[in-house]
């Protein structure tokens, strides 16, 4: 707990990432300057979790204005390609991460990455400083180098072969003389990378997407049978929107709209919770919040994740779940800051498993976002070029009366709506500080073939959930990785990482 009344307070993914941000508040930047050079960071330096060629959404909760959501997510290629040529050159991998998964790998599995043009919009329209001093410290990090996150040894140890060791210039960024895969805390380089973000920092976001850089992103996948094309990247836009928003006790909760099908299924979840005791989380509340978890899940998986109108299918969701009766049948990361005038900036970026593909020279590997099946049930289903890809993002930013904010979302799939939903309740409704919210253990509902079973963390009573149970013995990154950050005109910042993913924190203090 800081009672500075000016400053910033970033929590991300990783303590490098939460550094990057707390540079750029210290030479004058806001929350919105300090999460895109952490969210940055986090994109670049956590390898297999996230890259430069990902998507995502920016909530912004300015100081006196409304809340709203810059959507950057992935878009279907294709522009200008003829219909038999999209879907092409992509194959399907299993991998032992998570108990066994499988997902679609290579150049037909990549989307239109989203996520510079959004981080630049929030810049232009958001933060303070100038783009290039915000980009600058993550160009620095990769002239030096960077340490492999624990977790993404990890993950490496499942996916360095079958994704990233199939493309000859991107095997050996992970191994060592011998051929084995780098131990956690070694430095690694990344080929081409600064060169990458300096031309974005010296040229401009633009520079992703009809620059140089752009052009041999795109055409290193078309000229592979991919369908990422010139025209898909000089034509892709982000947009701009309110945020959609609820209410739980005295708090307004404002997080991404559609296409982020993540959002509306989080805030049904909170809608439902309203009516529920304060009294913690006792065996009753525990079954309470299993079963609102199964309602919204079972809706989503029925009909948010396949319908060709999700606008419409949210608006029913969240009317069918203030009437209380909805019926009872990739990785990412995050970063959050808040900052001393009462703006909270959340962003939550993805590029899903990772296509395997690195465009030589650039250090930039790209998203295999057209090939995540938990979002793409029907794998490389083609639809119009242009349009947006579903997402299970939620970055929430939420605000009192009395001038406090939040700003929180979190990594894991399918798992970041869950666990938002139970930090938020553990903080707003159970009145937990923002550390022991966040630790908190967690439950989330699984589908499993076509019934469900509840992965649940020690800590939470179990006696009263009727689903079938997969206990963890630990606390565990399966479920999630929350970062929040709040500030108060009276009691000023908190800030909390989620100790399951070692996530890193900073308090900036300019006053």
């Amino acid at each position: 707990l800081d009672r500075s009344m000016s400053g910033v307070a970033v929590a991300s993914g990783s303590q490098l990432a939460a550094d990057a941000g707390a540079a750029v508040a210290r030479a004058g930047g806001n929350a919105v300057d300090a999460a895109i050079s952490a969210v940055l960071t986090s994109m670049t330096t956590e390898p297999g979790v996230c890259s430069l060629g990902a998507s995502g959404f920016v909530t912004v909760g300015p100081s006196g204005g409304e809340p709203v959501t810059i959507e950057g997510y992935a878009a279907m290629p294709g522009l200008g390609l003829p219909r038999e040529a999209l879907g092409q050159n992509a194959w399907e991998i299993e991998m032992g991460y998570g108990g066994g998964m499988k997902t679609i790998i290579g150049f037909g599995s990549v989307a239109v990455p989203g996520a510079v043009a959004a981080l630049g919009h929030a810049s232009r329209e958001y933060g303070r400083l100038p783009w290039r001093e915000v980009v600058m410290p993550a160009v620095e990090i990769h002239r030096a180098g960077f340490p492999m996150p624990s977790s993404c040894r990890h993950y490496m140890e499942f996916a360095a072969e079958p994704i990233y060791g199939w493309e000859p210039e991107s095997r050996p960024i992970f191994r060592d003389g011998d051929g084995r895969i780098v131990d956690a805390g070694a430095i690694v380089t990344v080929p081409g990378l600064a060169d990458t973000l300096a031309i974005i920092a010296e040229e401009g976001p633009e520079s992703f997407y009809t620059g140089d850089l752009g052009h041999r992103l795109a055409d290193y996948v078309t000229d592979n049978g991919g369908a990422l094309t010139r025209r898909d990247l000089a034509e892709y836009a982000v947009s701009e929107s309110t945020s959609l928003s609820i209410d739980l006790d005295d708090w307004r909760i404002s997080t991404s709209p559609a296409p982020a099908g993540g959002g509306a299924a989080r805030a049904a979840m909170l809608t439902l919770m309203r009516e529920a005791s304060h009294g913690g989380w006792t065996a009753d509340m525990v079954a309470r919040g299993v079963d609102i978890q199964r309602r919204v899940i079972a809706y989503r998986k029925r009909i948010l994740d396949r319908t060709d109108d999700l606008e419409a299918a949210i608006g029913e969701l969240l009317r069918e779940a203030r009437d209380l009766h909805l019926p009872l049948s990739a990785d990412t990361v995050h970063t959050s800051a808040v900052d001393g005038e009462g703006t909270g900036c959340s962003i939550t970026m993805s590029a899903g498993y990772g296509a395997g593909v690195l465009p030589p020279g650039t250090g930039c590997w790209l998203n295999n976002s057209l090939g995540e099946v938990e979002l793409n049930p029907d794998g490389l289903k083609i639809v119009e070029p242009g349009t947006r890809l579903s997402s299970n993002m939620a970055p929430t930013v939420a605000r009192r009366a009395d001038g406090k904010v939040m700003a929180i979302g979190s990594p894991g799939a399918d798992r970041i709506t869950t666990a938002i939903f139970q930090v938020l309740v553990n903080y707003i409704h159970f009145g937990m500080p923002l550390a022991d919210a966040v630790a908190h253990a967690r439950a989330h509902v699984e589908q499993v073939d076509d019934g469900f079973r509840v992965a649940i963390e020690p800590g939470l009573p179990r006696e009263r959930i009727t689903l079938p149970q997969r206990p963890f013995d630990s606390p565990s990154m399966y479920f999630g990785g929350a970062a929040a950050a709040s500030w108060s005109p009276e009691s000023g910042f908190e800030v909390a990482g989620d100790p399951r993913r070692k996530g890193g924190t900073a308090i900036v203090a300019t006053d």
